[in-house]
């Protein structure tokens, strides 16, 4: 890998500023979903084991430049110190006295966390003079957030210029896995991308067709590859105004090389919500006055066969209305089988995104999967092909 890692890193007696995503979801004062501040125990106990002070970087919510109490990290202090198991120590700021004071009251063995980056306006602007500040609080910086990497902020992308750096665990095994997913993978290479509208993932698409054997397209993207074939979707979601673009991405695939799979049959509804009365057609026999809402089961047989003949699967997006019963059912039954192949040692799967990992955590396969990540835009933005300004930072 062209960037350095913890193990290329002199980091004794160090204080390592360490960029991190907790930007977690929280109810009443309290953590709701501790993935994220999990996630980022492996850096801080490498840090600590090579005599390093780890000193986190992170942002909070939106606050647009301004000190928003709601939105500050002490809210999270606790979680964190019942995540790491260690004591954290937090600074009001993420430069100056504030911080230089916190960072100086740690003690051996302790974290240090310091306020909302985006409490300043130069983060998201990557204000150097800001970066800058950030830098002389510490010798060493290391990014693990890989879901911030894709935003040149000051904190993700000013201060890789500044200081040594190197990726944190969480980054390196995101970027492995990415790279063994796209980079180089092993052939034949599956992707699956689903979701609601073709009009936010044409680059995605466009770029994976020229990369992968087998696109599978589902969800409400995959209602506008079919009225693009001139088939009647009835009251589905589908972009109409989309259609030649759905045939351009079609002509492009067939250029270089690669499968597109839609549906061949649907399950529709006259409701979307839970429990609606529903049944099984051919794509070609949607009733006018229904809606498609998932695949159906001759769907998920043949998805099924395109996984067995793999090597590599990278997966965005459901198949269906997954978040509602009985809505889920192609989506659960193509991950299982996908969970399946992997625990066979047959397959390697990686998925990303919001909508993917709740369906693959609902399907009870999320473990299984080779590797899942919890950044959104930036797995995305590398699924597209774009140069990611926090990684490249990373390169020197």
């Amino acid at each position: 890998m062209p960037w350095k890692t913890l193990d290329d890193m002199d980091l004794a007696g160090k204080t390592v500023l360490v960029r991190v995503d907790i930007n977690v979801p929280m109810e009443g004062g309290r953590v709701t979903d501790m993935t994220r501040i999990d996630k980022i125990r492996p850096t801080v106990d490498d840090i600590l084991a090579k005599g390093g002070k780890p000193v986190l970087l992170a942002h909070f919510d939106r606050p647009k430049g301004r000190v928003v109490p709601e939105m500050s990290l002490g809210h999270v202090v606790t979680a964190l110190e019942g995540s790491l198991g260690r004591k954290v120590v937090f600074g009001s700021d993420c430069v100056g006295e504030a911080a230089a004071a916190a960072i100086a009251k740690a003690g051996p063995g302790e974290v240090v966390l310091l306020e909302n980056t985006r409490f300043h306006p130069g983060e998201e602007k990557n204000d150097p003079e800001l970066a800058a500040q950030m830098a002389k609080l510490g010798q060493v910086f290391v990014n693990d957030a890989f879901s911030a990497a894709h935003r040149a902020h000051a904190s993700t992308e000013g201060l890789a210029r500044l200081l040594p750096s190197a990726a944190g665990r969480l980054m390196a095994a995101e970027l492995k896995a990415l790279e063994a997913a796209l980079g180089s993978p092993e052939r034949p290479v599956v992707a699956v991308v689903g979701g609601a509208k073709v009009s936010t993932k044409i680059e995605l698409l466009a770029n994976l067709v020229t990369k992968v054997d087998h696109l599978v397209i589902g969800g409400g993207m995959a209602n506008t590859f079919l009225v693009a074939e001139g088939i009647e979707v009835g009251q589905s979601l589908a972009e109409r105004e989309m259609a030649e673009m759905a045939r351009e991405i079609r002509h492009r695939a067939q250029k270089s090389g690669c499968q597109i799979h839609l549906p061949v049959d649907v399950v529709v509804a006259r409701e979307f919500k839970a429990g609606a009365d529903s049944q099984v057609v051919s794509v070609l026999k949607c009733p006018p006055d229904a809606m498609i809402l998932d695949a159906g089961p001759e769907t998920v047989k043949q998805l099924e066969g395109v996984f067995a003949g793999a090597r590599t699967l990278i997966w965005n997006g459901p198949l269906g209305a997954f978040e509602i019963e009985p809505f889920d059912a192609a989506t659960k039954a193509a991950a299982q089988a996908a969970a399946r192949l992997t625990r066979e040692g047959k397959l390697v799967s990686v998925a990303g995104g919001g909508d993917t990992v709740a369906a693959l955590n609902a399907a009870g396969v999320a473990a299984d999967f080779t590797f899942i990540s919890t950044a959104g835009g930036a797995f995305l933005e590398w699924m597209e092909g774009k140069e990611l300004p926090g990684v490249k930072a990373l390169m020197g």
